[in-house]
């Protein structure tokens, strides 16, 4: 008979409990509480036959659940009776696999103390440019199969040595039952591509091209990045010219805190995104005395910065060869406009060759691509503008008791997928724009392989409502059942399963471009939308949009359409004197195709409001990157000295019996008469910006008044405006409204494919 003061149990753990040195942190805490049993992985869990006495027994379960690893994170614990056994010790067993649900480790920035031995020489990895134990390195990117183990990872192409096997096997090792463990001698290497030098040789010979202001395409955990010295404003002139950039942003990787703190703000709350175990790139504002070159970000007033995440950076910056290094690089996603980031070397040498001087690349092979997260901060909080590494493809639960699985397909740009299986929500990592067939390619392909990994069989697909998308093309060739989703309806649902909301809510979706359910162009939308459905209650005053793909980067045509009537010739003359750079000609033409209705469509685009206003005020007429206009106008309006009370005199919106419009138009007009009267582009910026907060406001008191709903969820790429964000929210709340907005899921498109999975799988549901 068993001693009742001995306790055994089989423990089941659930959530990110794989890939993060979860089997020997249960084995080192089983030996501090001589606890005997084993551990496994079972793919969906790990698995722990434990015994022991009673105190010290639930001393080993408080550890297990309120202290596990800190890249972990124990979702679920459940303690079930089993056999007695007996074992004089605790031991990690072999993996096996059994179905339930999966969650897979996204890829872990290098920790502090693989950090400390990579520069010491007397550890055997010193400069070792693939150094990683339990708590950091690759998880994702190198993953075939699930459970996690060696032999499911590309690391399964490198045997370990001795010494490696030995840590490996030793439970007092940092490196115990670490998948990717290695070392100098048997871990993988680096090379040029096309060259004879590797290893050391490599690495130097592409730290002095950095300094003598060549570009280098450099391989990292999830891709290629395009490198140059920071400081050095004829190289990053030059990258720009190559890339047909001449104004994006360009990410920047600095050496460390340090110098982040030199050339930035960096308010405490984004210490822990920075230097923490993601590190993502966070948008920072740019020091008076910075001493980046204004060519890093041409006119704007903040940077895209991140610290280095892989040891492969570290050495970048510092090396043991003489060469001095900058504090700064350019790190920019290696690709071409729109397609996804490079993975391997025949990648980098059809794409990007033509960009470099160099490409630095290893013989580790990516498996899912993973480019750079990019977060801003809103109210001291991460905002996501693009998930990716680090956090990908971590899942979002939902309460409400869903069965079933289901796969949202995402939208055209900016494009993530989303696996779906029951309550949980696998968001994948970004990919790019649809219209390049590459990142077409590489969507089937991740799809594929995310649903193997995630042991997923979609039995309902959803995409976007557009007929000619090429998401729309991807979904109907899976040969599946299809449910097309209307844009900002996506949107909608996409942030209330952020916020794990159910009920109904006052949707309020602004973007830039989505087809609407009556054929017309969307993007400025109310609606009450749940999971079941949605109506549409309002939108922004529409207008006609003429110059098809052109009007999205040319704001003056939208100009053209907000300034008056087109048949006036008021109308012409008010464009002429606003010398916005286009002539009377110009103009003319524009407004006779509007009045023709000629290559027109019919739009409540709030994304082409922002390029027409930013047009009109002088600000961007022309954009050379997506939202480039929105963008500008929102840093002229955060340069207005008198950012004070706007009070709109007109009436705020219009009603029909269908919809209500928001008299946008009035408010264009009153900014045009302003600026003829000479008020400053800046301030007229902020009365904007101001005014649209104050419309979207009674448009919410109306949607309101007409269902009595008083939560609002802000979805959609304009919501990427932290201003605008930031004065919406305020004045809902004084109205006593519940505001659901993003965090960790983009507002933008990245974010559409969360929304199209939970509103398919509340329709796989209802019809079961």
């Amino acid at each position: 008979m068993m001693n009742s003061s001995v306790i055994v149990r089989l423990i089941r753990l659930y959530g990110i409990v794989q890939g993060v040195g979860f089997r020997p942190f249960v084995s080192r805490t089983a030996a501090l509480y001589n606890i005997t049993g084993d551990v496994a992985n079972k793919g969906s869990y790990v698995e722990i036959h434990a015994k022991g006495e009673k105190e010290k027994f639930e001393k080993f379960l408080g550890v297990l659940k309120n202290d596990p690893p800190p890249r972990s994170m124990v979702l679920k614990m459940e303690l079930l009776e089993c056999a007695d056994f007996e074992k004089e010790d605790f031991s990690i067993i072999e993996s096996l696999h059994e179905a339930g649900d999966i969650f897979v480790s996204p890829d872990i920035a290098v920790c502090p103390e693989c950090q400390k031995e990579i520069f010491d020489p007397r550890d055997r990895r010193y400069l070792h440019p693939f150094i990683n134990c339990t708590a950091c390195g690759p998880r994702l990117t190198i993953l075939d199969a699930m459970p996690y183990d060696r032999e499911r990872t590309s690391m399964k192409e490198f045997p370990m040595c001795p010494e490696c096997a030995q840590e490996y096997s030793t439970p007092e090792s940092r490196r115990y039952d670490a998948q990717p463990v290695c070392c100098n001698e048997c871990g993988p290497e680096l090379y040029l591509v096309g060259r004879k030098e590797r290893g050391k040789d490599a690495l130097t010979l592409v730290r002095r091209s950095i300094m003598s202001g060549k570009i280098v395409a450099i391989k990292g955990i999830g891709g290629f990045h395009l490198c140059c010295d920071a400081a050095n404003d004829e190289a990053v002139k030059h990258l720009r010219e190559l890339k047909h950039r001449p104004v994006k942003p360009f990410a920047l990787m600095m050496r460390d805190l340090e110098t982040a703190r030199k050339n930035c703000v960096v308010p405490e709350k984004a210490v822990p995104l920075l230097d923490g175990w993601q590190k993502p790139i966070v948008l920072l504002k740019k020091k008076a005395d910075s001493v980046l070159p204004e060519s890093i970000a041409p006119g704007n007033p903040a940077v895209g910065i991140m610290l280095p995440y892989a040891p492969l950076h570290l050495l970048l910056f510092n090396y043991d060869d003489g060469v001095e290094m900058s504090d700064t690089l350019v790190m920019t996603s290696g690709n071409l406009s729109g397609a996804p980031i490079c993975r391997n070397d025949e990648d980098a040498l059809e794409q990007i060759s033509n960009f470099c001087d160099l490409i630095l690349s290893h013989d580790r092979r990516i498996r899912l691509r993973a480019d750079d997260s990019v977060m801003d901060l809103f109210e001291e909080a991460p905002y996501m503008i693009r998930r990716s590494r680090g956090f990908a493809p971590l899942p979002f639960r939902i309460s409400q008791k869903f069965k079933g699985e289901v796969l949202g397909i995402g939208g055209e740009l900016k494009n993530t997928f989303c696996p779906a299986r029951d309550e949980l929500f696998y968001p994948s990592a970004y990919l790019g724009d649809l219209a390049d067939l590459r990142t077409v390619k590489a969507l089937e392909e991740s799809v594929d392989r995310m649903n193997s990994l995630l042991e997923i069989h979609p039995r309902l697909v959803a995409c976007d409502l557009h007929p000619r998308y090429n998401s729309t093309a991807v979904a109907e060739k899976m040969g599946l059942p299809l449910i097309k989703i209307q844009h900002h309806y996506a949107h909608i649902a996409s942030c209330m399963a952020e916020n794990d909301h159910t009920d109904p809510v006052i949707g309020i979706s602004f973007d830039g471009t989505g087809y609407g359910t009556d054929g017309t162009i969307w993007g400025g939308e109310f609606m009450k939308a749940d999971f079941s459905g949605f109506t549409r209650l309002g939108a922004i005053a529409p207008f006609r949009q003429a110059g098809g793909d052109a009007s999205s980067r040319e704001g003056w045509r939208i100009a053209a359409a907000l300034a008056g009537a087109p048949d006036d010739p008021g109308t012409l003359k008010l464009l002429c004197d606003l010398d916005l750079g286009k002539s009377e000609a110009e103009w003319k033409f524009q407004l006779r195709m509007i009045e023709k209705q000629l290559n027109c469509v019919n739009s409540t685009s709030c994304g082409r409001l922002f390029d027409g206003v930013s047009a009109l005020l002088g600000i961007c007429t022309n954009s050379t990157f997506e939202g480039e206009a929105a963008i500008k106008l929102q840093f002229a309006a955060e340069k207005s000295e008198k950012q004070e009370e706007y009070s709109i005199s007109f009436p705020f919106l219009s009603c029909s019996e269908d919809l209500f419009h928001l008299d946008t138009k009035s408010l264009v007009k009153d900014l045009i008469f302003r600026r003829l009267q000479g008020e400053s582009k800046f301030d007229l910026a902020w009365k904007f910006h101001a005014g649209l907060a104050q419309l979207i406001t009674a448009g919410a008191l109306k949607c309101r008044e007409m269902t009595g709903i008083g939560c609002c969820a802000l979805s959609g790429g304009v919501f990427q405006n932290t201003l605008l964000l930031k004065l919406v929210k305020k004045q809902l709340e004084k109205h006593g409204f519940n505001i659901l907005h993003h965090r960790l899921v983009p507002p933008n498109d990245g974010g559409l494919a969360l929304g199209q999975a939970v509103i398919a799988m509340y329709q796989l549901n209802k019809k079961e």
